[in-house]
């Protein structure tokens, strides 16, 4: 990468603490800080959830997966979240602001003490916690070697140069900054993306290119399902896109939560839905064409990074890292966020009763202290993930093993249909699904893996949370949970909440 692509990559890490500046203003409390006091806008959170859902993997591991299998990376994982987002959007976001409304949370952990009971949040809050600091030091280290692959750059700068700018905006300017960053983001790899599509058409003929290329790849390329990607490999993801993309990831939550209402959060849920029904197309073109521009490449992983660099002037290239930045930073900061508005509302104040009395800029400082430890923390990881070997991504393993069970509570616990299902199926239902990974993945991994057709990687993804799901419906017949305060909270969470109909119930809760 040439001076131009530097030029261009320093503009972009400017705007980004420029923009966490900005931002700081209009904090006040940590309301403003972890939920934008409840004023995203619809189009701002809709964006914002977009951007904060993938990260640069997209542009290495899945490439691989477009070089080898074609356009059914399209069908598993856009077409699966776009239909988890529409489920979403009727079912699960409208109720999150009504949360923040009428019990006044800003950590999406924050009502599972009504729902349940202290020590189910708290094993939530724990478990998800500390295996999501190791997930996030393996993001900057994912993109380090991005920029290493770029631009020379050795992976200890480039840890600390994208870490470092993501831990000032964060910290200053809390959930304003950034979503007002991810629409930023947005905008840049829009740019970029859009600008290496047509510099993949051009190579390729043009326009006609979009129809013409699957005639040129192997033939299974053009299948929606192909390979170990099946239906059944798609209605698994489907299901854990479900539980993960509205709200089960902790940060995605939060952008629901910020929305003014139900309205805005649905509107929001489908927006993002929206992209991700028609983003990818233009996204994962070049990766579906690289097998044409780049035959027998030896890491497929590769192909995206090395079409940039063939096809692009070098100002363009640095253009088109930042875009991949942008959606690393995008996710590591709201998850930063959303971490630690769960550390500060849900885990310090069991264990030290003095949080409860926190108010003002006393608990807007703690949340940016909390912001601060986890980006910094999450970087000492990455800066040391040689010295964790396989140990790293064994702990991230687990993450990804752990966001369903985790989820299954949180997100059935709000409807009706699920109000019988108490501590006892949250907590059988977590650890059901801990155990069913561990047997899938180790116990019984080779007597699985020689499952007829491609039934082995279908049940490794989905066996864990779907034993989980059965057991916290059936824990929940069984053993039915009745309780008036949760009963009132499932209740109240159906409606829509009025303009003046703000609870503070949580609020008298934690300072009574």
């Amino acid at each position: 990468m040439g001076t131009f692509g530097w030029l261009v990559l320093a503009a972009y890490f400017v705007v980004m603490v420029g923009i966490g500046v900005w931002a700081k203003a209009r904090i006040r409390d940590a309301r403003d800080f972890f939920v934008a006091g409840g004023r995203l806008p619809w189009w701002l959170s809709g964006i914002s959830h977009h951007m904060s859902g993938y990260s640069a993997a997209v542009f290495v591991g899945y490439a691989a997966v477009a070089y080898e299998f074609g356009f059914t990376l399209y069908v598993w994982w856009a077409v699966a979240i776009t239909v988890a987002m529409l489920v979403g959007a009727a079912v699960f976001a409208p109720r999150w602001p009504r949360l923040r409304q009428r019990f006044g949370i800003i950590s999406p952990l924050e009502y599972l003490s009504t729902r349940y009971n202290v020590p189910t949040q708290q094993l939530l809050a724990w478990s998800g916690t500390a295996l999501k600091v190791f997930d996030v030091g393996a993001k900057w280290a994912a993109t380090a070697i991005l920029l290493d692959i770029f631009a020379g750059v050795p992976l200890i700068w480039g840890i600390l140069l994208t870490g470092g700018v993501t831990l000032i905006y964060s910290t200053i300017g809390g959930l304003w900054a950034d979503a007002l960053t991810d629409f930023g983001q947005f905008l840049i790899q829009l740019v970029a993306g859009a600008t290496l599509f047509v510099a993949v058409l051009a190579k390729l003929g043009g326009i006609p290119a979009v129809w013409g290329i699957w005639d040129q790849l192997p033939a299974d390329h053009s299948r929606a399902f192909n390979g170990d990607y099946t239906v059944a490999f798609v209605l698994a993801y489907m299901l854990i896109a479900t539980l993960s993309y509205n709200g089960g990831t902790w940060n995605l939550a939060q952008r629901f939560i910020a929305a003014p209402d139900a309205r805005s959060a649905r509107r929001a849920a489908l927006l993002s839905a929206g992209l991700y029904l028609i983003w990818p197309l233009v996204l994962f073109f070049p990766m579906w064409a690289a097998p044409l521009l780049l035959p027998d490449l030896a890491d497929p992983s590769q192909s995206y990074a090395l079409v940039t660099l063939q096809l692009l002037p070098e100002g363009l290239v640095g253009l088109v890292l930042a875009g991949m930045f942008a959606h690393t930073m995008a996710m590591t900061s709201s998850d930063a966020n959303a971490i630690s508005a769960v550390v500060l509302r849900d885990i310090l104040p069991a264990i030290w009763k003095g949080a409860r009395q926190m108010t003002g800029r006393a608990e807007l400082a703690a949340g940016r202290f909390s912001v601060f430890c986890f980006i910094a923390l999450s970087m000492g990881i990455a800066l040391a993930a040689d010295s964790f070997g396989g140990v790293l991504g064994l702990i991230i393993l687990w993450f990804g093993a752990l966001v369903g069970p985790i989820a299954i509570p949180m997100l059935l616990g709000m409807l009706p249909a699920f109000r019988r299902c108490g501590p006892s199926a949250a907590i059988a239902s977590w650890a059901t699904g801990l155990v069913v990974f561990v047997l899938v993945k180790y116990a019984f991994a080779d007597a699985i893996a020689r499952l007829g057709g491609n039934l082995g990687p279908t049940f490794t993804v989905a066996g864990p949370v779907a034993c989980a799901l059965l057991v916290f419906v059936l824990t929940g017949f069984v053993r039915p949970w009745r309780n008036q305060d949760s009963d009132a909270l499932v209740a109240e969470l159906a409606t829509d909440v009025g303009p003046d109909d703000t609870g503070t119930r949580t609020e008298a809760a934690r300072h009574g």
